[in-house]
């Protein structure tokens, strides 16, 4: 009897740990977005990451332990982000932030990551100083950035004869970013260029149809389109009204994603140069495997916010799992040139400047069945379009 009761206790003592196991607290995330501000694109976003966490649960999670994500709406105000951020820290003992859509909004994060020492990883917010000027320890970015998209849309650009171009962009950091980034870049492949004009309008405040009159008054040969959301369709309609598009190239970044084609309908104009993502037209393995576990879940098509949030998630619990920890310092050393898989295929993030590899698609507008869409496309990857070391080290001297 002695030995059967030492016995089952020292069984139940073995057990233990296993048990504690099995029990341990999940690997948090704080995620901001925002999502009532720029719905259109966040609200696909969130049901991406929604999808890579049930995906990555469904496996057993990350190091033995379930992935939850606690997500907050910061409306697209930077102070109110921060406030969020310090809410998700403190209150809710997140391991990692994440998220942001803005560009103002990612830098503040990102300077507020540095400030907690805490690692950030920001998916849509495509400003360059979030990986250079004011790059940081514990940042990641997941998207192509601004220069990165720019080059791509340049080699296209300088095909055209076009010589004098017109620029429209919001007026905070993605916009100035944008036309900078294109106008440094043509300007090298095409000395003959000239830049007649920039609009700058407030974003979401555009006065479209005073915009159009002012970028024809030049009359330039192009125009470069940085607007998106309800400011794009703004500057469609009275662009189309007023002839702004005839017997003009358009280079326009951002404008073959969905989010933004779908609100445009059958008054797309034909033939501009955009980044997007063609959907299901990508007939990859794994796109055509996210797209159907995607309208399985959700009963829709994603859209590139869709594929942001799912990647989003994968290239975290990829950085977790390299790390096998979710010490924060542990962490930037694990995130910091791992591999993961995305619907576009295998990306990483540099570790010289955290800037992620994922590509986009370059292609053309068209209407098809009274919908806009994206033809003659071609995926750019996004490791092809990285400035060179020397370029980032100039920029970011911390780099590495």
């Amino acid at each position: 009897m002695l030995k059967r009761r030492t016995l089952l206790g020292t069984t139940a003592v073995l057990a233990a740990p296993a048990v504690v196991r099995a029990q341990q607290a999940p690997i948090r995330i704080g995620e901001i977005n925002s999502y009532s501000a720029i719905p259109s694109f966040t609200l696909p976003y969130r049901n991406g990451w929604q999808l890579a966490v049930d995906e990555i649960n469904a496996r057993g999670g990350i190091l033995g332990r379930k992935l939850e994500v606690i997500s907050r709406d910061d409306a697209g105000k930077p102070q109110d982000t921060i406030r969020l951020a310090g809410e998700l820290l403190d209150e809710q003992k997140v391991d990692i932030l994440a998220g942001g859509y803005l560009s103002n909004v990612g830098l503040a994060l990102s300077d507020y990551a540095l400030q907690r020492k805490k690692l950030y990883v920001a998916g849509e917010p495509l400003s360059d100083a979030m990986v250079w000027e004011k790059g940081n320890r514990y940042c990641f970015r997941l998207r192509p950035s601004t220069y990165m998209q720019a080059a791509m849309l340049v080699e296209e650009a300088a095909k055209l004869p076009a010589k004098r171009w017109a620029t429209v962009a919001p007026n905070y950091e993605y916009g100035l970013s944008a036309v900078k980034w294109f106008k440094t870049l043509l300007s090298a492949k095409r000395p003959d260029v000239e830049f007649v004009t920039e609009q700058w309008p407030a974003l979401g405040k555009i006065d479209a149809g005073a915009t159009a009159a002012a970028l024809a008054e030049p009359k330039p040969d192009a125009i470069l389109n940085v607007t998106f959301g309800p400011d794009l369709t703004n500057f469609v309609r009275q662009g189309n009204t007023r002839g702004l598009f005839e017997n003009r190239s358009v280079v326009s970044v951002l404008t073959g994603e969905p989010e933004y084609l779908e609100p445009l309908g059958d008054e797309t104009p034909v033939g501009w140069i955009v980044t997007g993502y063609p959907q299901a037209q990508v007939e990859t393995k794994a796109n055509q495997a996210f797209i159907a576990a995607y309208k399985a879940r959700f009963g829709a098509v994603p859209g590139m916010g869709s594929v942001v949030g799912y990647t989003l998630i994968q290239s975290i619990t990829a950085g977790i799992k390299r790390a096998g920890s979710v010490d924060s310092e542990k962490l930037v050393d694990g995130f910091s040139g791992v591999s993961f898989d995305t619907p576009f295929g295998p990306a990483s993030y540099r570790a010289l400047d955290h800037q992620g590899t994922l590509g986009t698609f370059v292609g053309k507008t068209a209407v098809k069945d009274g919908k806009g869409t994206m033809v003659d496309w071609h995926y750019a990857d996004g490791a092809a379009y990285l400035p060179t070391d020397a370029v980032v080290k100039a920029l970011r001297p911390n780099a590495g």
